[in-house]
């Protein structure tokens, strides 16, 4: 199992970056999992449109879904890429994502994307992936981790989180850990978002191997956030970037 970071800065993007995305590859299927800011542009210099398995989403926040939209206009007036895209995400995510491009009120996003409900212990398989969805803490809408295993190796992602026990059960001896790290030790800390330290305490209760630090947000020096998570993780710690690509297990 491959991961690509398509995008990794968190709320915002800072100039010449992109908000949250990855690429979740096995076997010549690839899993566009978040589409943040500027992560479907970077997406394209990986797979062609049309070589896309599936689209996970894990909350209504701007920062992890725009880019869907730009998808769905490749997909549905390009022609790139059909029958229609197997689409994940919380419940009652997609209502309001389709009236962003409706025509004359008729949901014609749901002819790019087949939509599919995500549920926290709801396990799906899309392509070699079995994938479990975790409720994370945050804040105004559904917010879901996801738990994607393959090949008897485990990748977990976050999502958006605070400090939460859901957190740590999501990374339950994982391989791969991607999670979210906020702030930094001086930050004003809120229960709907993790510090890098935090992070780093998370993945020493869960067990998991390695950590990957994404979600920072661009005003804060990531070399910071790092030594921070040093800190609470003895393991392997590094920092999403754009096009960095982990394997799972390795």
């Amino acid at each position: 199992m491959r991961v690509t970071v398509l995008g990794s800065q968190g709320t915002w993007p800072g100039a010449g970056r992109e908000c949250c995305g990855y690429l979740v590859s096995l076997d010549g299927f690839h899993v566009w999992l978040d589409a943040g800011t500027g992560t479907f542009a970077r997406l394209q210099e990986h797979v062609p449109v049309g070589d896309l398995g599936a689209l996970l989403i894990s909350h209504g926040h701007a920062d992890h879904f725009l880019d869907i939209i730009p998808a769905f206009y490749a997909r549905h007036y390009g022609g790139l890429g059909s029958p229609a895209l197997p689409f994940y995400s919380p419940p009652g995510f997609t209502d309001l994502a389709a009236l962003l491009v409706s025509e004359g009120g008729r949901n014609v996003m749901g002819d790019a994307y087949d939509f599919s409900p995500a549920t926290p212990g709801g396990v799906f398989e899309l392509g070699p992936f079995r994938i479990t969805p975790y409720e994370m803490t945050h804040i105004g809408v559904p917010s879901l981790g996801y738990r994607i295993e393959a090949g008897g190796k485990v990748f977990a992602y976050t999502g958006d989180t605070g400090p939460c026990d859901e957190a740590v059960e999501l990374a339950r001896d994982a391989d791969l850990l991607l999670c979210e790290a906020t702030y930094q030790n001086d930050s004003d800390l809120a229960y709907f978002h993790l510090s890098a330290l935090q992070a780093a305490e998370h993945a020493t209760a869960a067990g998991a191997d390695r950590l990957i630090l994404t979600h920072i947000t661009p005003n804060l020096d990531p070399g910071l956030s790092l030594e921070e998570a040093a800190e609470g993780f003895d393991g392997a710690i590094d920092i999403a970037v754009p096009d960095a690509v982990f394997e799972v297990g390795a």
